[in-house]
């Protein structure tokens, strides 16, 4: 089975763990202080830390996201649909040879 076939919208529950995990080692919060709804306003992540946020992402998942997506980077659960969207257009890049 290809990676792409394995990532859908749906499974972006899948990166739950990681991207909490890279939130709270990039802003030095504790795990226990959020979930995957929490929004980042009630953190006090400006769109400033959403742009490391997403830089932040794309070198530990080797992914290019669209600077635009920092919009959707509400909570873990919506970053994590942007990462599984980024991943999907990678594995599509790569499956059609560019």
């Amino acid at each position: 089975m290809r990676h792409d076939e394995l990532v859908s919208t749906d499974d972006a529950s899948q990166y739950h763990a990681q991207v909490k995990q890279l939130v709270c080692d990039s802003f030095h919060l504790s795990p226990d202080a959020l979930d995957v709804t929490t929004p980042f306003d009630e953190l006090g992540l400006d769109s400033k830390q959403r742009v490391q946020l997403l830089a932040t992402i794309e070198v530990f998942f080797e992914v290019t996201i669209d600077l635009d997506e920092r919009e959707r980077l509400t909570d873990i659960a919506s970053t994590a649909g942007v990462l599984a969207d980024a991943l999907r257009a990678k594995s599509g890049a790569a499956d059609s040879g560019q």
